[in-house]
């Protein structure tokens, strides 16, 4: 399957296109694709063939990208067209996961490591496109690099090992102002100014390497990571393509180990860049993509395309309640009821999940508002 004028249903509104799904987005289009978004205001579990009438040209493409304002069609388990369903931080509540993942041909997975999982919980066709880059906003500039080390990224609760570490390491070398939020435009010349770039990841998964390591590398900046790390299952090696440390203290040593010796440094950051430009861009992973679905020649391969109604609906019931779309889940978990089907009781320990977590967030905001 070829991209050239091929029309996309994309499930998300514009708006919704940032960070790697927009690269993935503007990957397609640059192939030739045609896409074609959900509009603001959109019922978020109307029916799929009122989506699929507004195209204009019938899609040949369905594309569910995780999006943040969450919109699950209905009719997904019948409409013949394939269907992609993205996974972004597959490595957040990954079990819950598997249920909606069931509804589409082909889940992506933009982390390496959770193929297995997803085959063992009954998806025939996850697969790994993991973060990228697009190389026409972060290259090497041949600029100087003002930068000893830089940083971005966020600080919150999840990163306080990432906060601790940058404020020591500000207090010895040259950093950008790593305690700022960036927009995604100001990120390219900060990594293209900066001589190493180091990855401090989130407490709750240390090998996380987010898309920071293709950014950084095809900038042209020594990437400093956490090892062991998702590197090794990307097809970078130690020493090779980046530098890894196994404790926080060791960051400083290493650092200047690598700012007083530049051919090293330059010539490690080099070899990343050309592996992470010639493997690791969304040009390179909707390629993939591509000859997968051209392989399989328009089969149809989600498992909910075999269930009952009362099992698919438990499926959007999982999501809605998940996302708190709780009128959408409501209107699944009554037409349960109604049929009397034996997954009314999941369904309901499922919603009523879903409510009290709702209900403890909410008191605890009410809570903290009335500290202030």
């Amino acid at each position: 399957m070829t991209a050239k004028s091929m029309h996309i249903l994309w499930l998300s509104v514009r708006e919704d296109l940032w960070k790697e799904i927009k690269g993935f987005a503007d990957a397609f289009q640059r192939c030739g694709a045609q896409i074609v978004f959900v509009e603001p205001g959109t019922p978020q579990n109307v029916d799929i063939q009122e989506l699929i009438a507004k195209c204009g040209e019938r899609p040949k493409l369905i594309v569910h990208p995780e999006p943040y304002w969450p919109i699950l069609p209905r009719g997904l388990a019948e409409v013949d067209i394939p269907t992609v369903g993205f996974q972004t931080d597959v490595y957040a509540y990954t079990r819950r996961r598997f249920l909606v993942s069931m509804l589409f041909d082909y889940t992506v997975l933009l982390h390496p490591g959770f193929e297995e999982a997803f085959r063992a919980a009954g998806h025939p066709a996850p697969m790994t496109l993991p973060l990228a880059v697009d190389p026409g906003e972060f290259y090497d500039s041949n600029e100087e690099r003002v930068f000893e080390i830089a940083s971005v990224g966020r600080t919150n609760p999840l990163y306080k090992t990432r906060q601790a570490v940058l404020s020591e390491l500000s207090r010895e070398f040259k950093m950008n102002d790593w305690s700022r939020r960036y927009e995604p435009e100001e990120v390219p010349p900060v990594y293209r100014a900066s001589k190493i770039v180091v990855n401090i990841p989130r407490n709750d998964y240390l090998i996380d390497v987010s898309m920071r390591y293709a950014e950084a590398m095809a900038s042209g900046a020594l990437f400093l990571t956490r090892v062991p790390s998702e590197m090794t299952a990307l097809g970078f090696e130690e020493g090779v393509h980046y530098c890894g440390y196994r404790d926080p203290r060791e960051i400083p040593g290493i650092a200047r180990k690598y700012l007083n010796d530049e051919a090293l440094r330059f010539r490690i950051a080099q070899a990343g860049r050309e592996k992470t430009l010639r493997e690791h861009t969304y040009d390179a992973g909707v390629a993939r993509l591509l000859e997968r679905l051209e392989e399989d020649n328009g089969e149809l391969l989600a498992p909910a395309r075999a269930w009952t109604a009362s099992q698919v609906s438990l499926a959007y019931l999982d999501y809605f309640a998940s996302n708190r779309l709780f009128d959408c889940a409501g209107e699944e978990l009554r037409g349960l009821m109604r049929r009397a089907s034996p997954d009314t009781l999941r369904a309901l320990k499922i919603y009523g999940r879903a409510r009290a977590s709702w209900i403890r967030n909410w008191i605890r905001q009410q809570v903290s508002s009335s500290k202030r």
